[in-house]
């Protein structure tokens, strides 16, 4: 048995989880996720609380896996939906900046012009002081691709410092060139 896909998963008030068949659709005050499970797992609602069982035997080769993996996945899903998700970045740099323009990120970090990243679905974009961007959704996956997406503009230089970074991530800073002979 999977340790981890055996544990049920809880469902808090204000959230409504309906099973067809192997889609499972959850629904909470943030909005609503859907999700495929694969054939071999099989979910059901008992008690306030989700279960999660393989159809095959669970001795073969991946289910075991699946079964936790899908498990955290539906968890996911129904905190996102309950409380949302956010991922935090800081720019650093002189004249390093963010703003949005609409709904899109518009940063400028060192190029000639800035870079404009479009607004994606169920995504939010906060801009605080021009260095700090908050990302909000309910989506744990998307939120989080978003995030590595911006920061990949400008990561972090080991020299200086400058670029786009996670909130409070340390930096490995290197040292620069030694002066003459």
């Amino acid at each position: 048995m999977s340790r981890l896909g055996k544990i049920p998963v809880a469902i808090p008030n204000g959230v409504q989880v309906k099973i067809d068949g192997h889609r499972i659709e959850v629904k909470g005050p943030k909005g609503t996720l859907t999700r495929d499970l694969p054939e071999k797992l099989k979910a059901e609602v008992k008690e306030h609380a989700i279960h999660f069982a393989p159809t095959v035997s669970d001795e073969e080769v991946g289910v075991k896996a699946m079964w936790g993996l899908n498990r955290v996945l539906v968890s996911n899903m129904i905190m996102g939906v309950a409380t949302g998700y956010r991922k935090d970045l800081e720019i650093q740099g002189v004249g390093y900046k963010a703003e949005l323009k609409g709904k899109d990120l518009s940063i400028a970090v060192g190029y000639s012009s800035p870079v404009l990243f479009k607004a994606r679905k169920g995504i939010t974009y906060i801009v605080d002081g021009g260095t700090k961007i908050a990302i909000e959704g309910i989506d744990k996956e998307a939120v989080g691709q978003t995030a590595a997406e911006i920061r990949r503009i400008r990561p972090p230089e080991p020299y200086k410092g400058k670029g786009i970074r996670y909130l409070k991530e340390y930096v490995r800073r290197k040292a620069g060139k030694t002066a003459g002979k």
